[in-house]
């Protein structure tokens, strides 16, 4: 790979102080460099790269900054603090679609963007290239005998039925620190009451907590964890190296299908070359399936075709949970259920 890596004790000597925390920073170099692309993403940087490089290939003037981030973060660098950049890339699609409606995206239109969905698309502005599922992911050795739970009601029974086993080896996202885990919550919450059964069961288990899904992949694959829950489906599907040691279970009750987007911040420095990059990921992972976030059987066709996945729609139906009064409730009740004592 071009691109040049930098690690994070690198990454405060070189570059401006700033306010928001950087996991990781990835500059891909450009042949006699004509413009700059500074990226913030949610997306782990070698899972993006290939759409970065493909895109330099053709445009191979064009330099990127990429910085890996939370998307909490995101909320800091661009709301909270002004930051430049040129594209946000984020899971969380409730926060990208406050970014938007408080003046903080630029429009785009191009015939790319129109040849997405509605459902896919807000105001011209946020943007869907992919389509990823909330997924179980366990541990082959664990449920070596036992049935493999399906559903979260299959999920409940086993946890209940085998808690010495579980006990402190179950993880899911710590939706306090995590956007795209209160994202999951509060729709898994909206959809069934199953899911506060589960989170009951979860936390009388000593669940352990998480800020992302590739440690909770990489724990169920090493043994400290049996279970992950709420997991990105395509961290999973990809780590082939992992998957003789986990099973990854797309619930059949009903599986919850993120949509990563991508906006042009209100302040970018080069717009045009923002846009070009937004029409490259449509006609290449939002048409061929996510690229590398691509999962078994999430296709565009198949979310108005199967009534078990439930893409989470874009549009401002995903600020309701963002109120602060709301946001509040919601996760204190989360933490009556989760969170209990040993």
């Amino acid at each position: 790979m071009r691109a040049i890596v930098l690690s994070l004790a690198l990454i405060f000597a070189t570059l401006p102080v700033l306010a928001f925390e950087i996991e990781e920073f990835v500059h891909f170099p450009a042949t006699n460099q004509t413009a700059e692309l500074r990226v913030i993403s949610t997306a782990d940087a070698d899972l993006f790269a290939p759409f970065i490089t493909a895109f330099q290939a053709l445009n191979p003037g064009v330099a990127v900054d990429y910085y890996v981030v939370s998307s909490s973060e995101i909320m800091v660098a661009l709301q909270d603090e002004g930051e430049r950049f040129d594209l946000a890339i984020s899971s969380a699609m409730d926060l990208q679609i406050k970014l938007a409606n408080d003046g903080l995206a630029l429009p785009y239109r191009s015939s790319a963007t129109g040849s997405l969905p509605e459902w896919a698309r807000w105001r011209d502005r946020v943007f869907a290239f992919t389509q990823e599922p909330a997924t179980m992911v366990l541990s082959r050795a664990d449920f070596a005998d036992m049935d493999l739970p399906r559903t979260r009601q299959e999920l409940i029974t086993a946890l209940r039925d085998y808690p010495d086993r579980f006990r402190e080896r179950i993880g899911t996202y710590d939706v306090r620190e995590s956007g795209l885990g209160y994202l999951f919550a509060t729709q898994d919450g909206r959809t069934s009451e199953t899911f506060w059964r589960l989170a009951q069961v979860m936390g009388g288990l000593q669940t352990q907590l998480y800020r992302g899904s590739s440690d909770m992949i990489e724990d169920v694959a090493s043994g400290r964890i049996a279970v992950a829950y709420n997991v990105l489906g395509s961290y999973a599907q990809v780590r082939e190296d992992l998957h003789d040691r986990i099973h990854i279970i797309a619930p059949e009750d009903f599986t919850t299908v993120m949509m990563r987007t991508v906006l042009i911040p209100a302040n970018a420095e080069a717009p045009e070359e923002a846009g070009r990059f937004i029409d490259h990921l449509i006609e290449t992972a939002w048409t061929e399936g996510g690229g590398r976030f691509a999962f078994p059987g999430i296709t565009p066709a198949r979310l108005s075709e199967n009534a078990s996945l439930r893409p989470i729609q874009l549009g401002p139906g995903l600020l309701v949970y963002l109120d602060r009064l709301k946001r509040r409730q919601f996760i204190e009740e989360w933490e009556a259920a989760m969170v209990q004592p040993g």
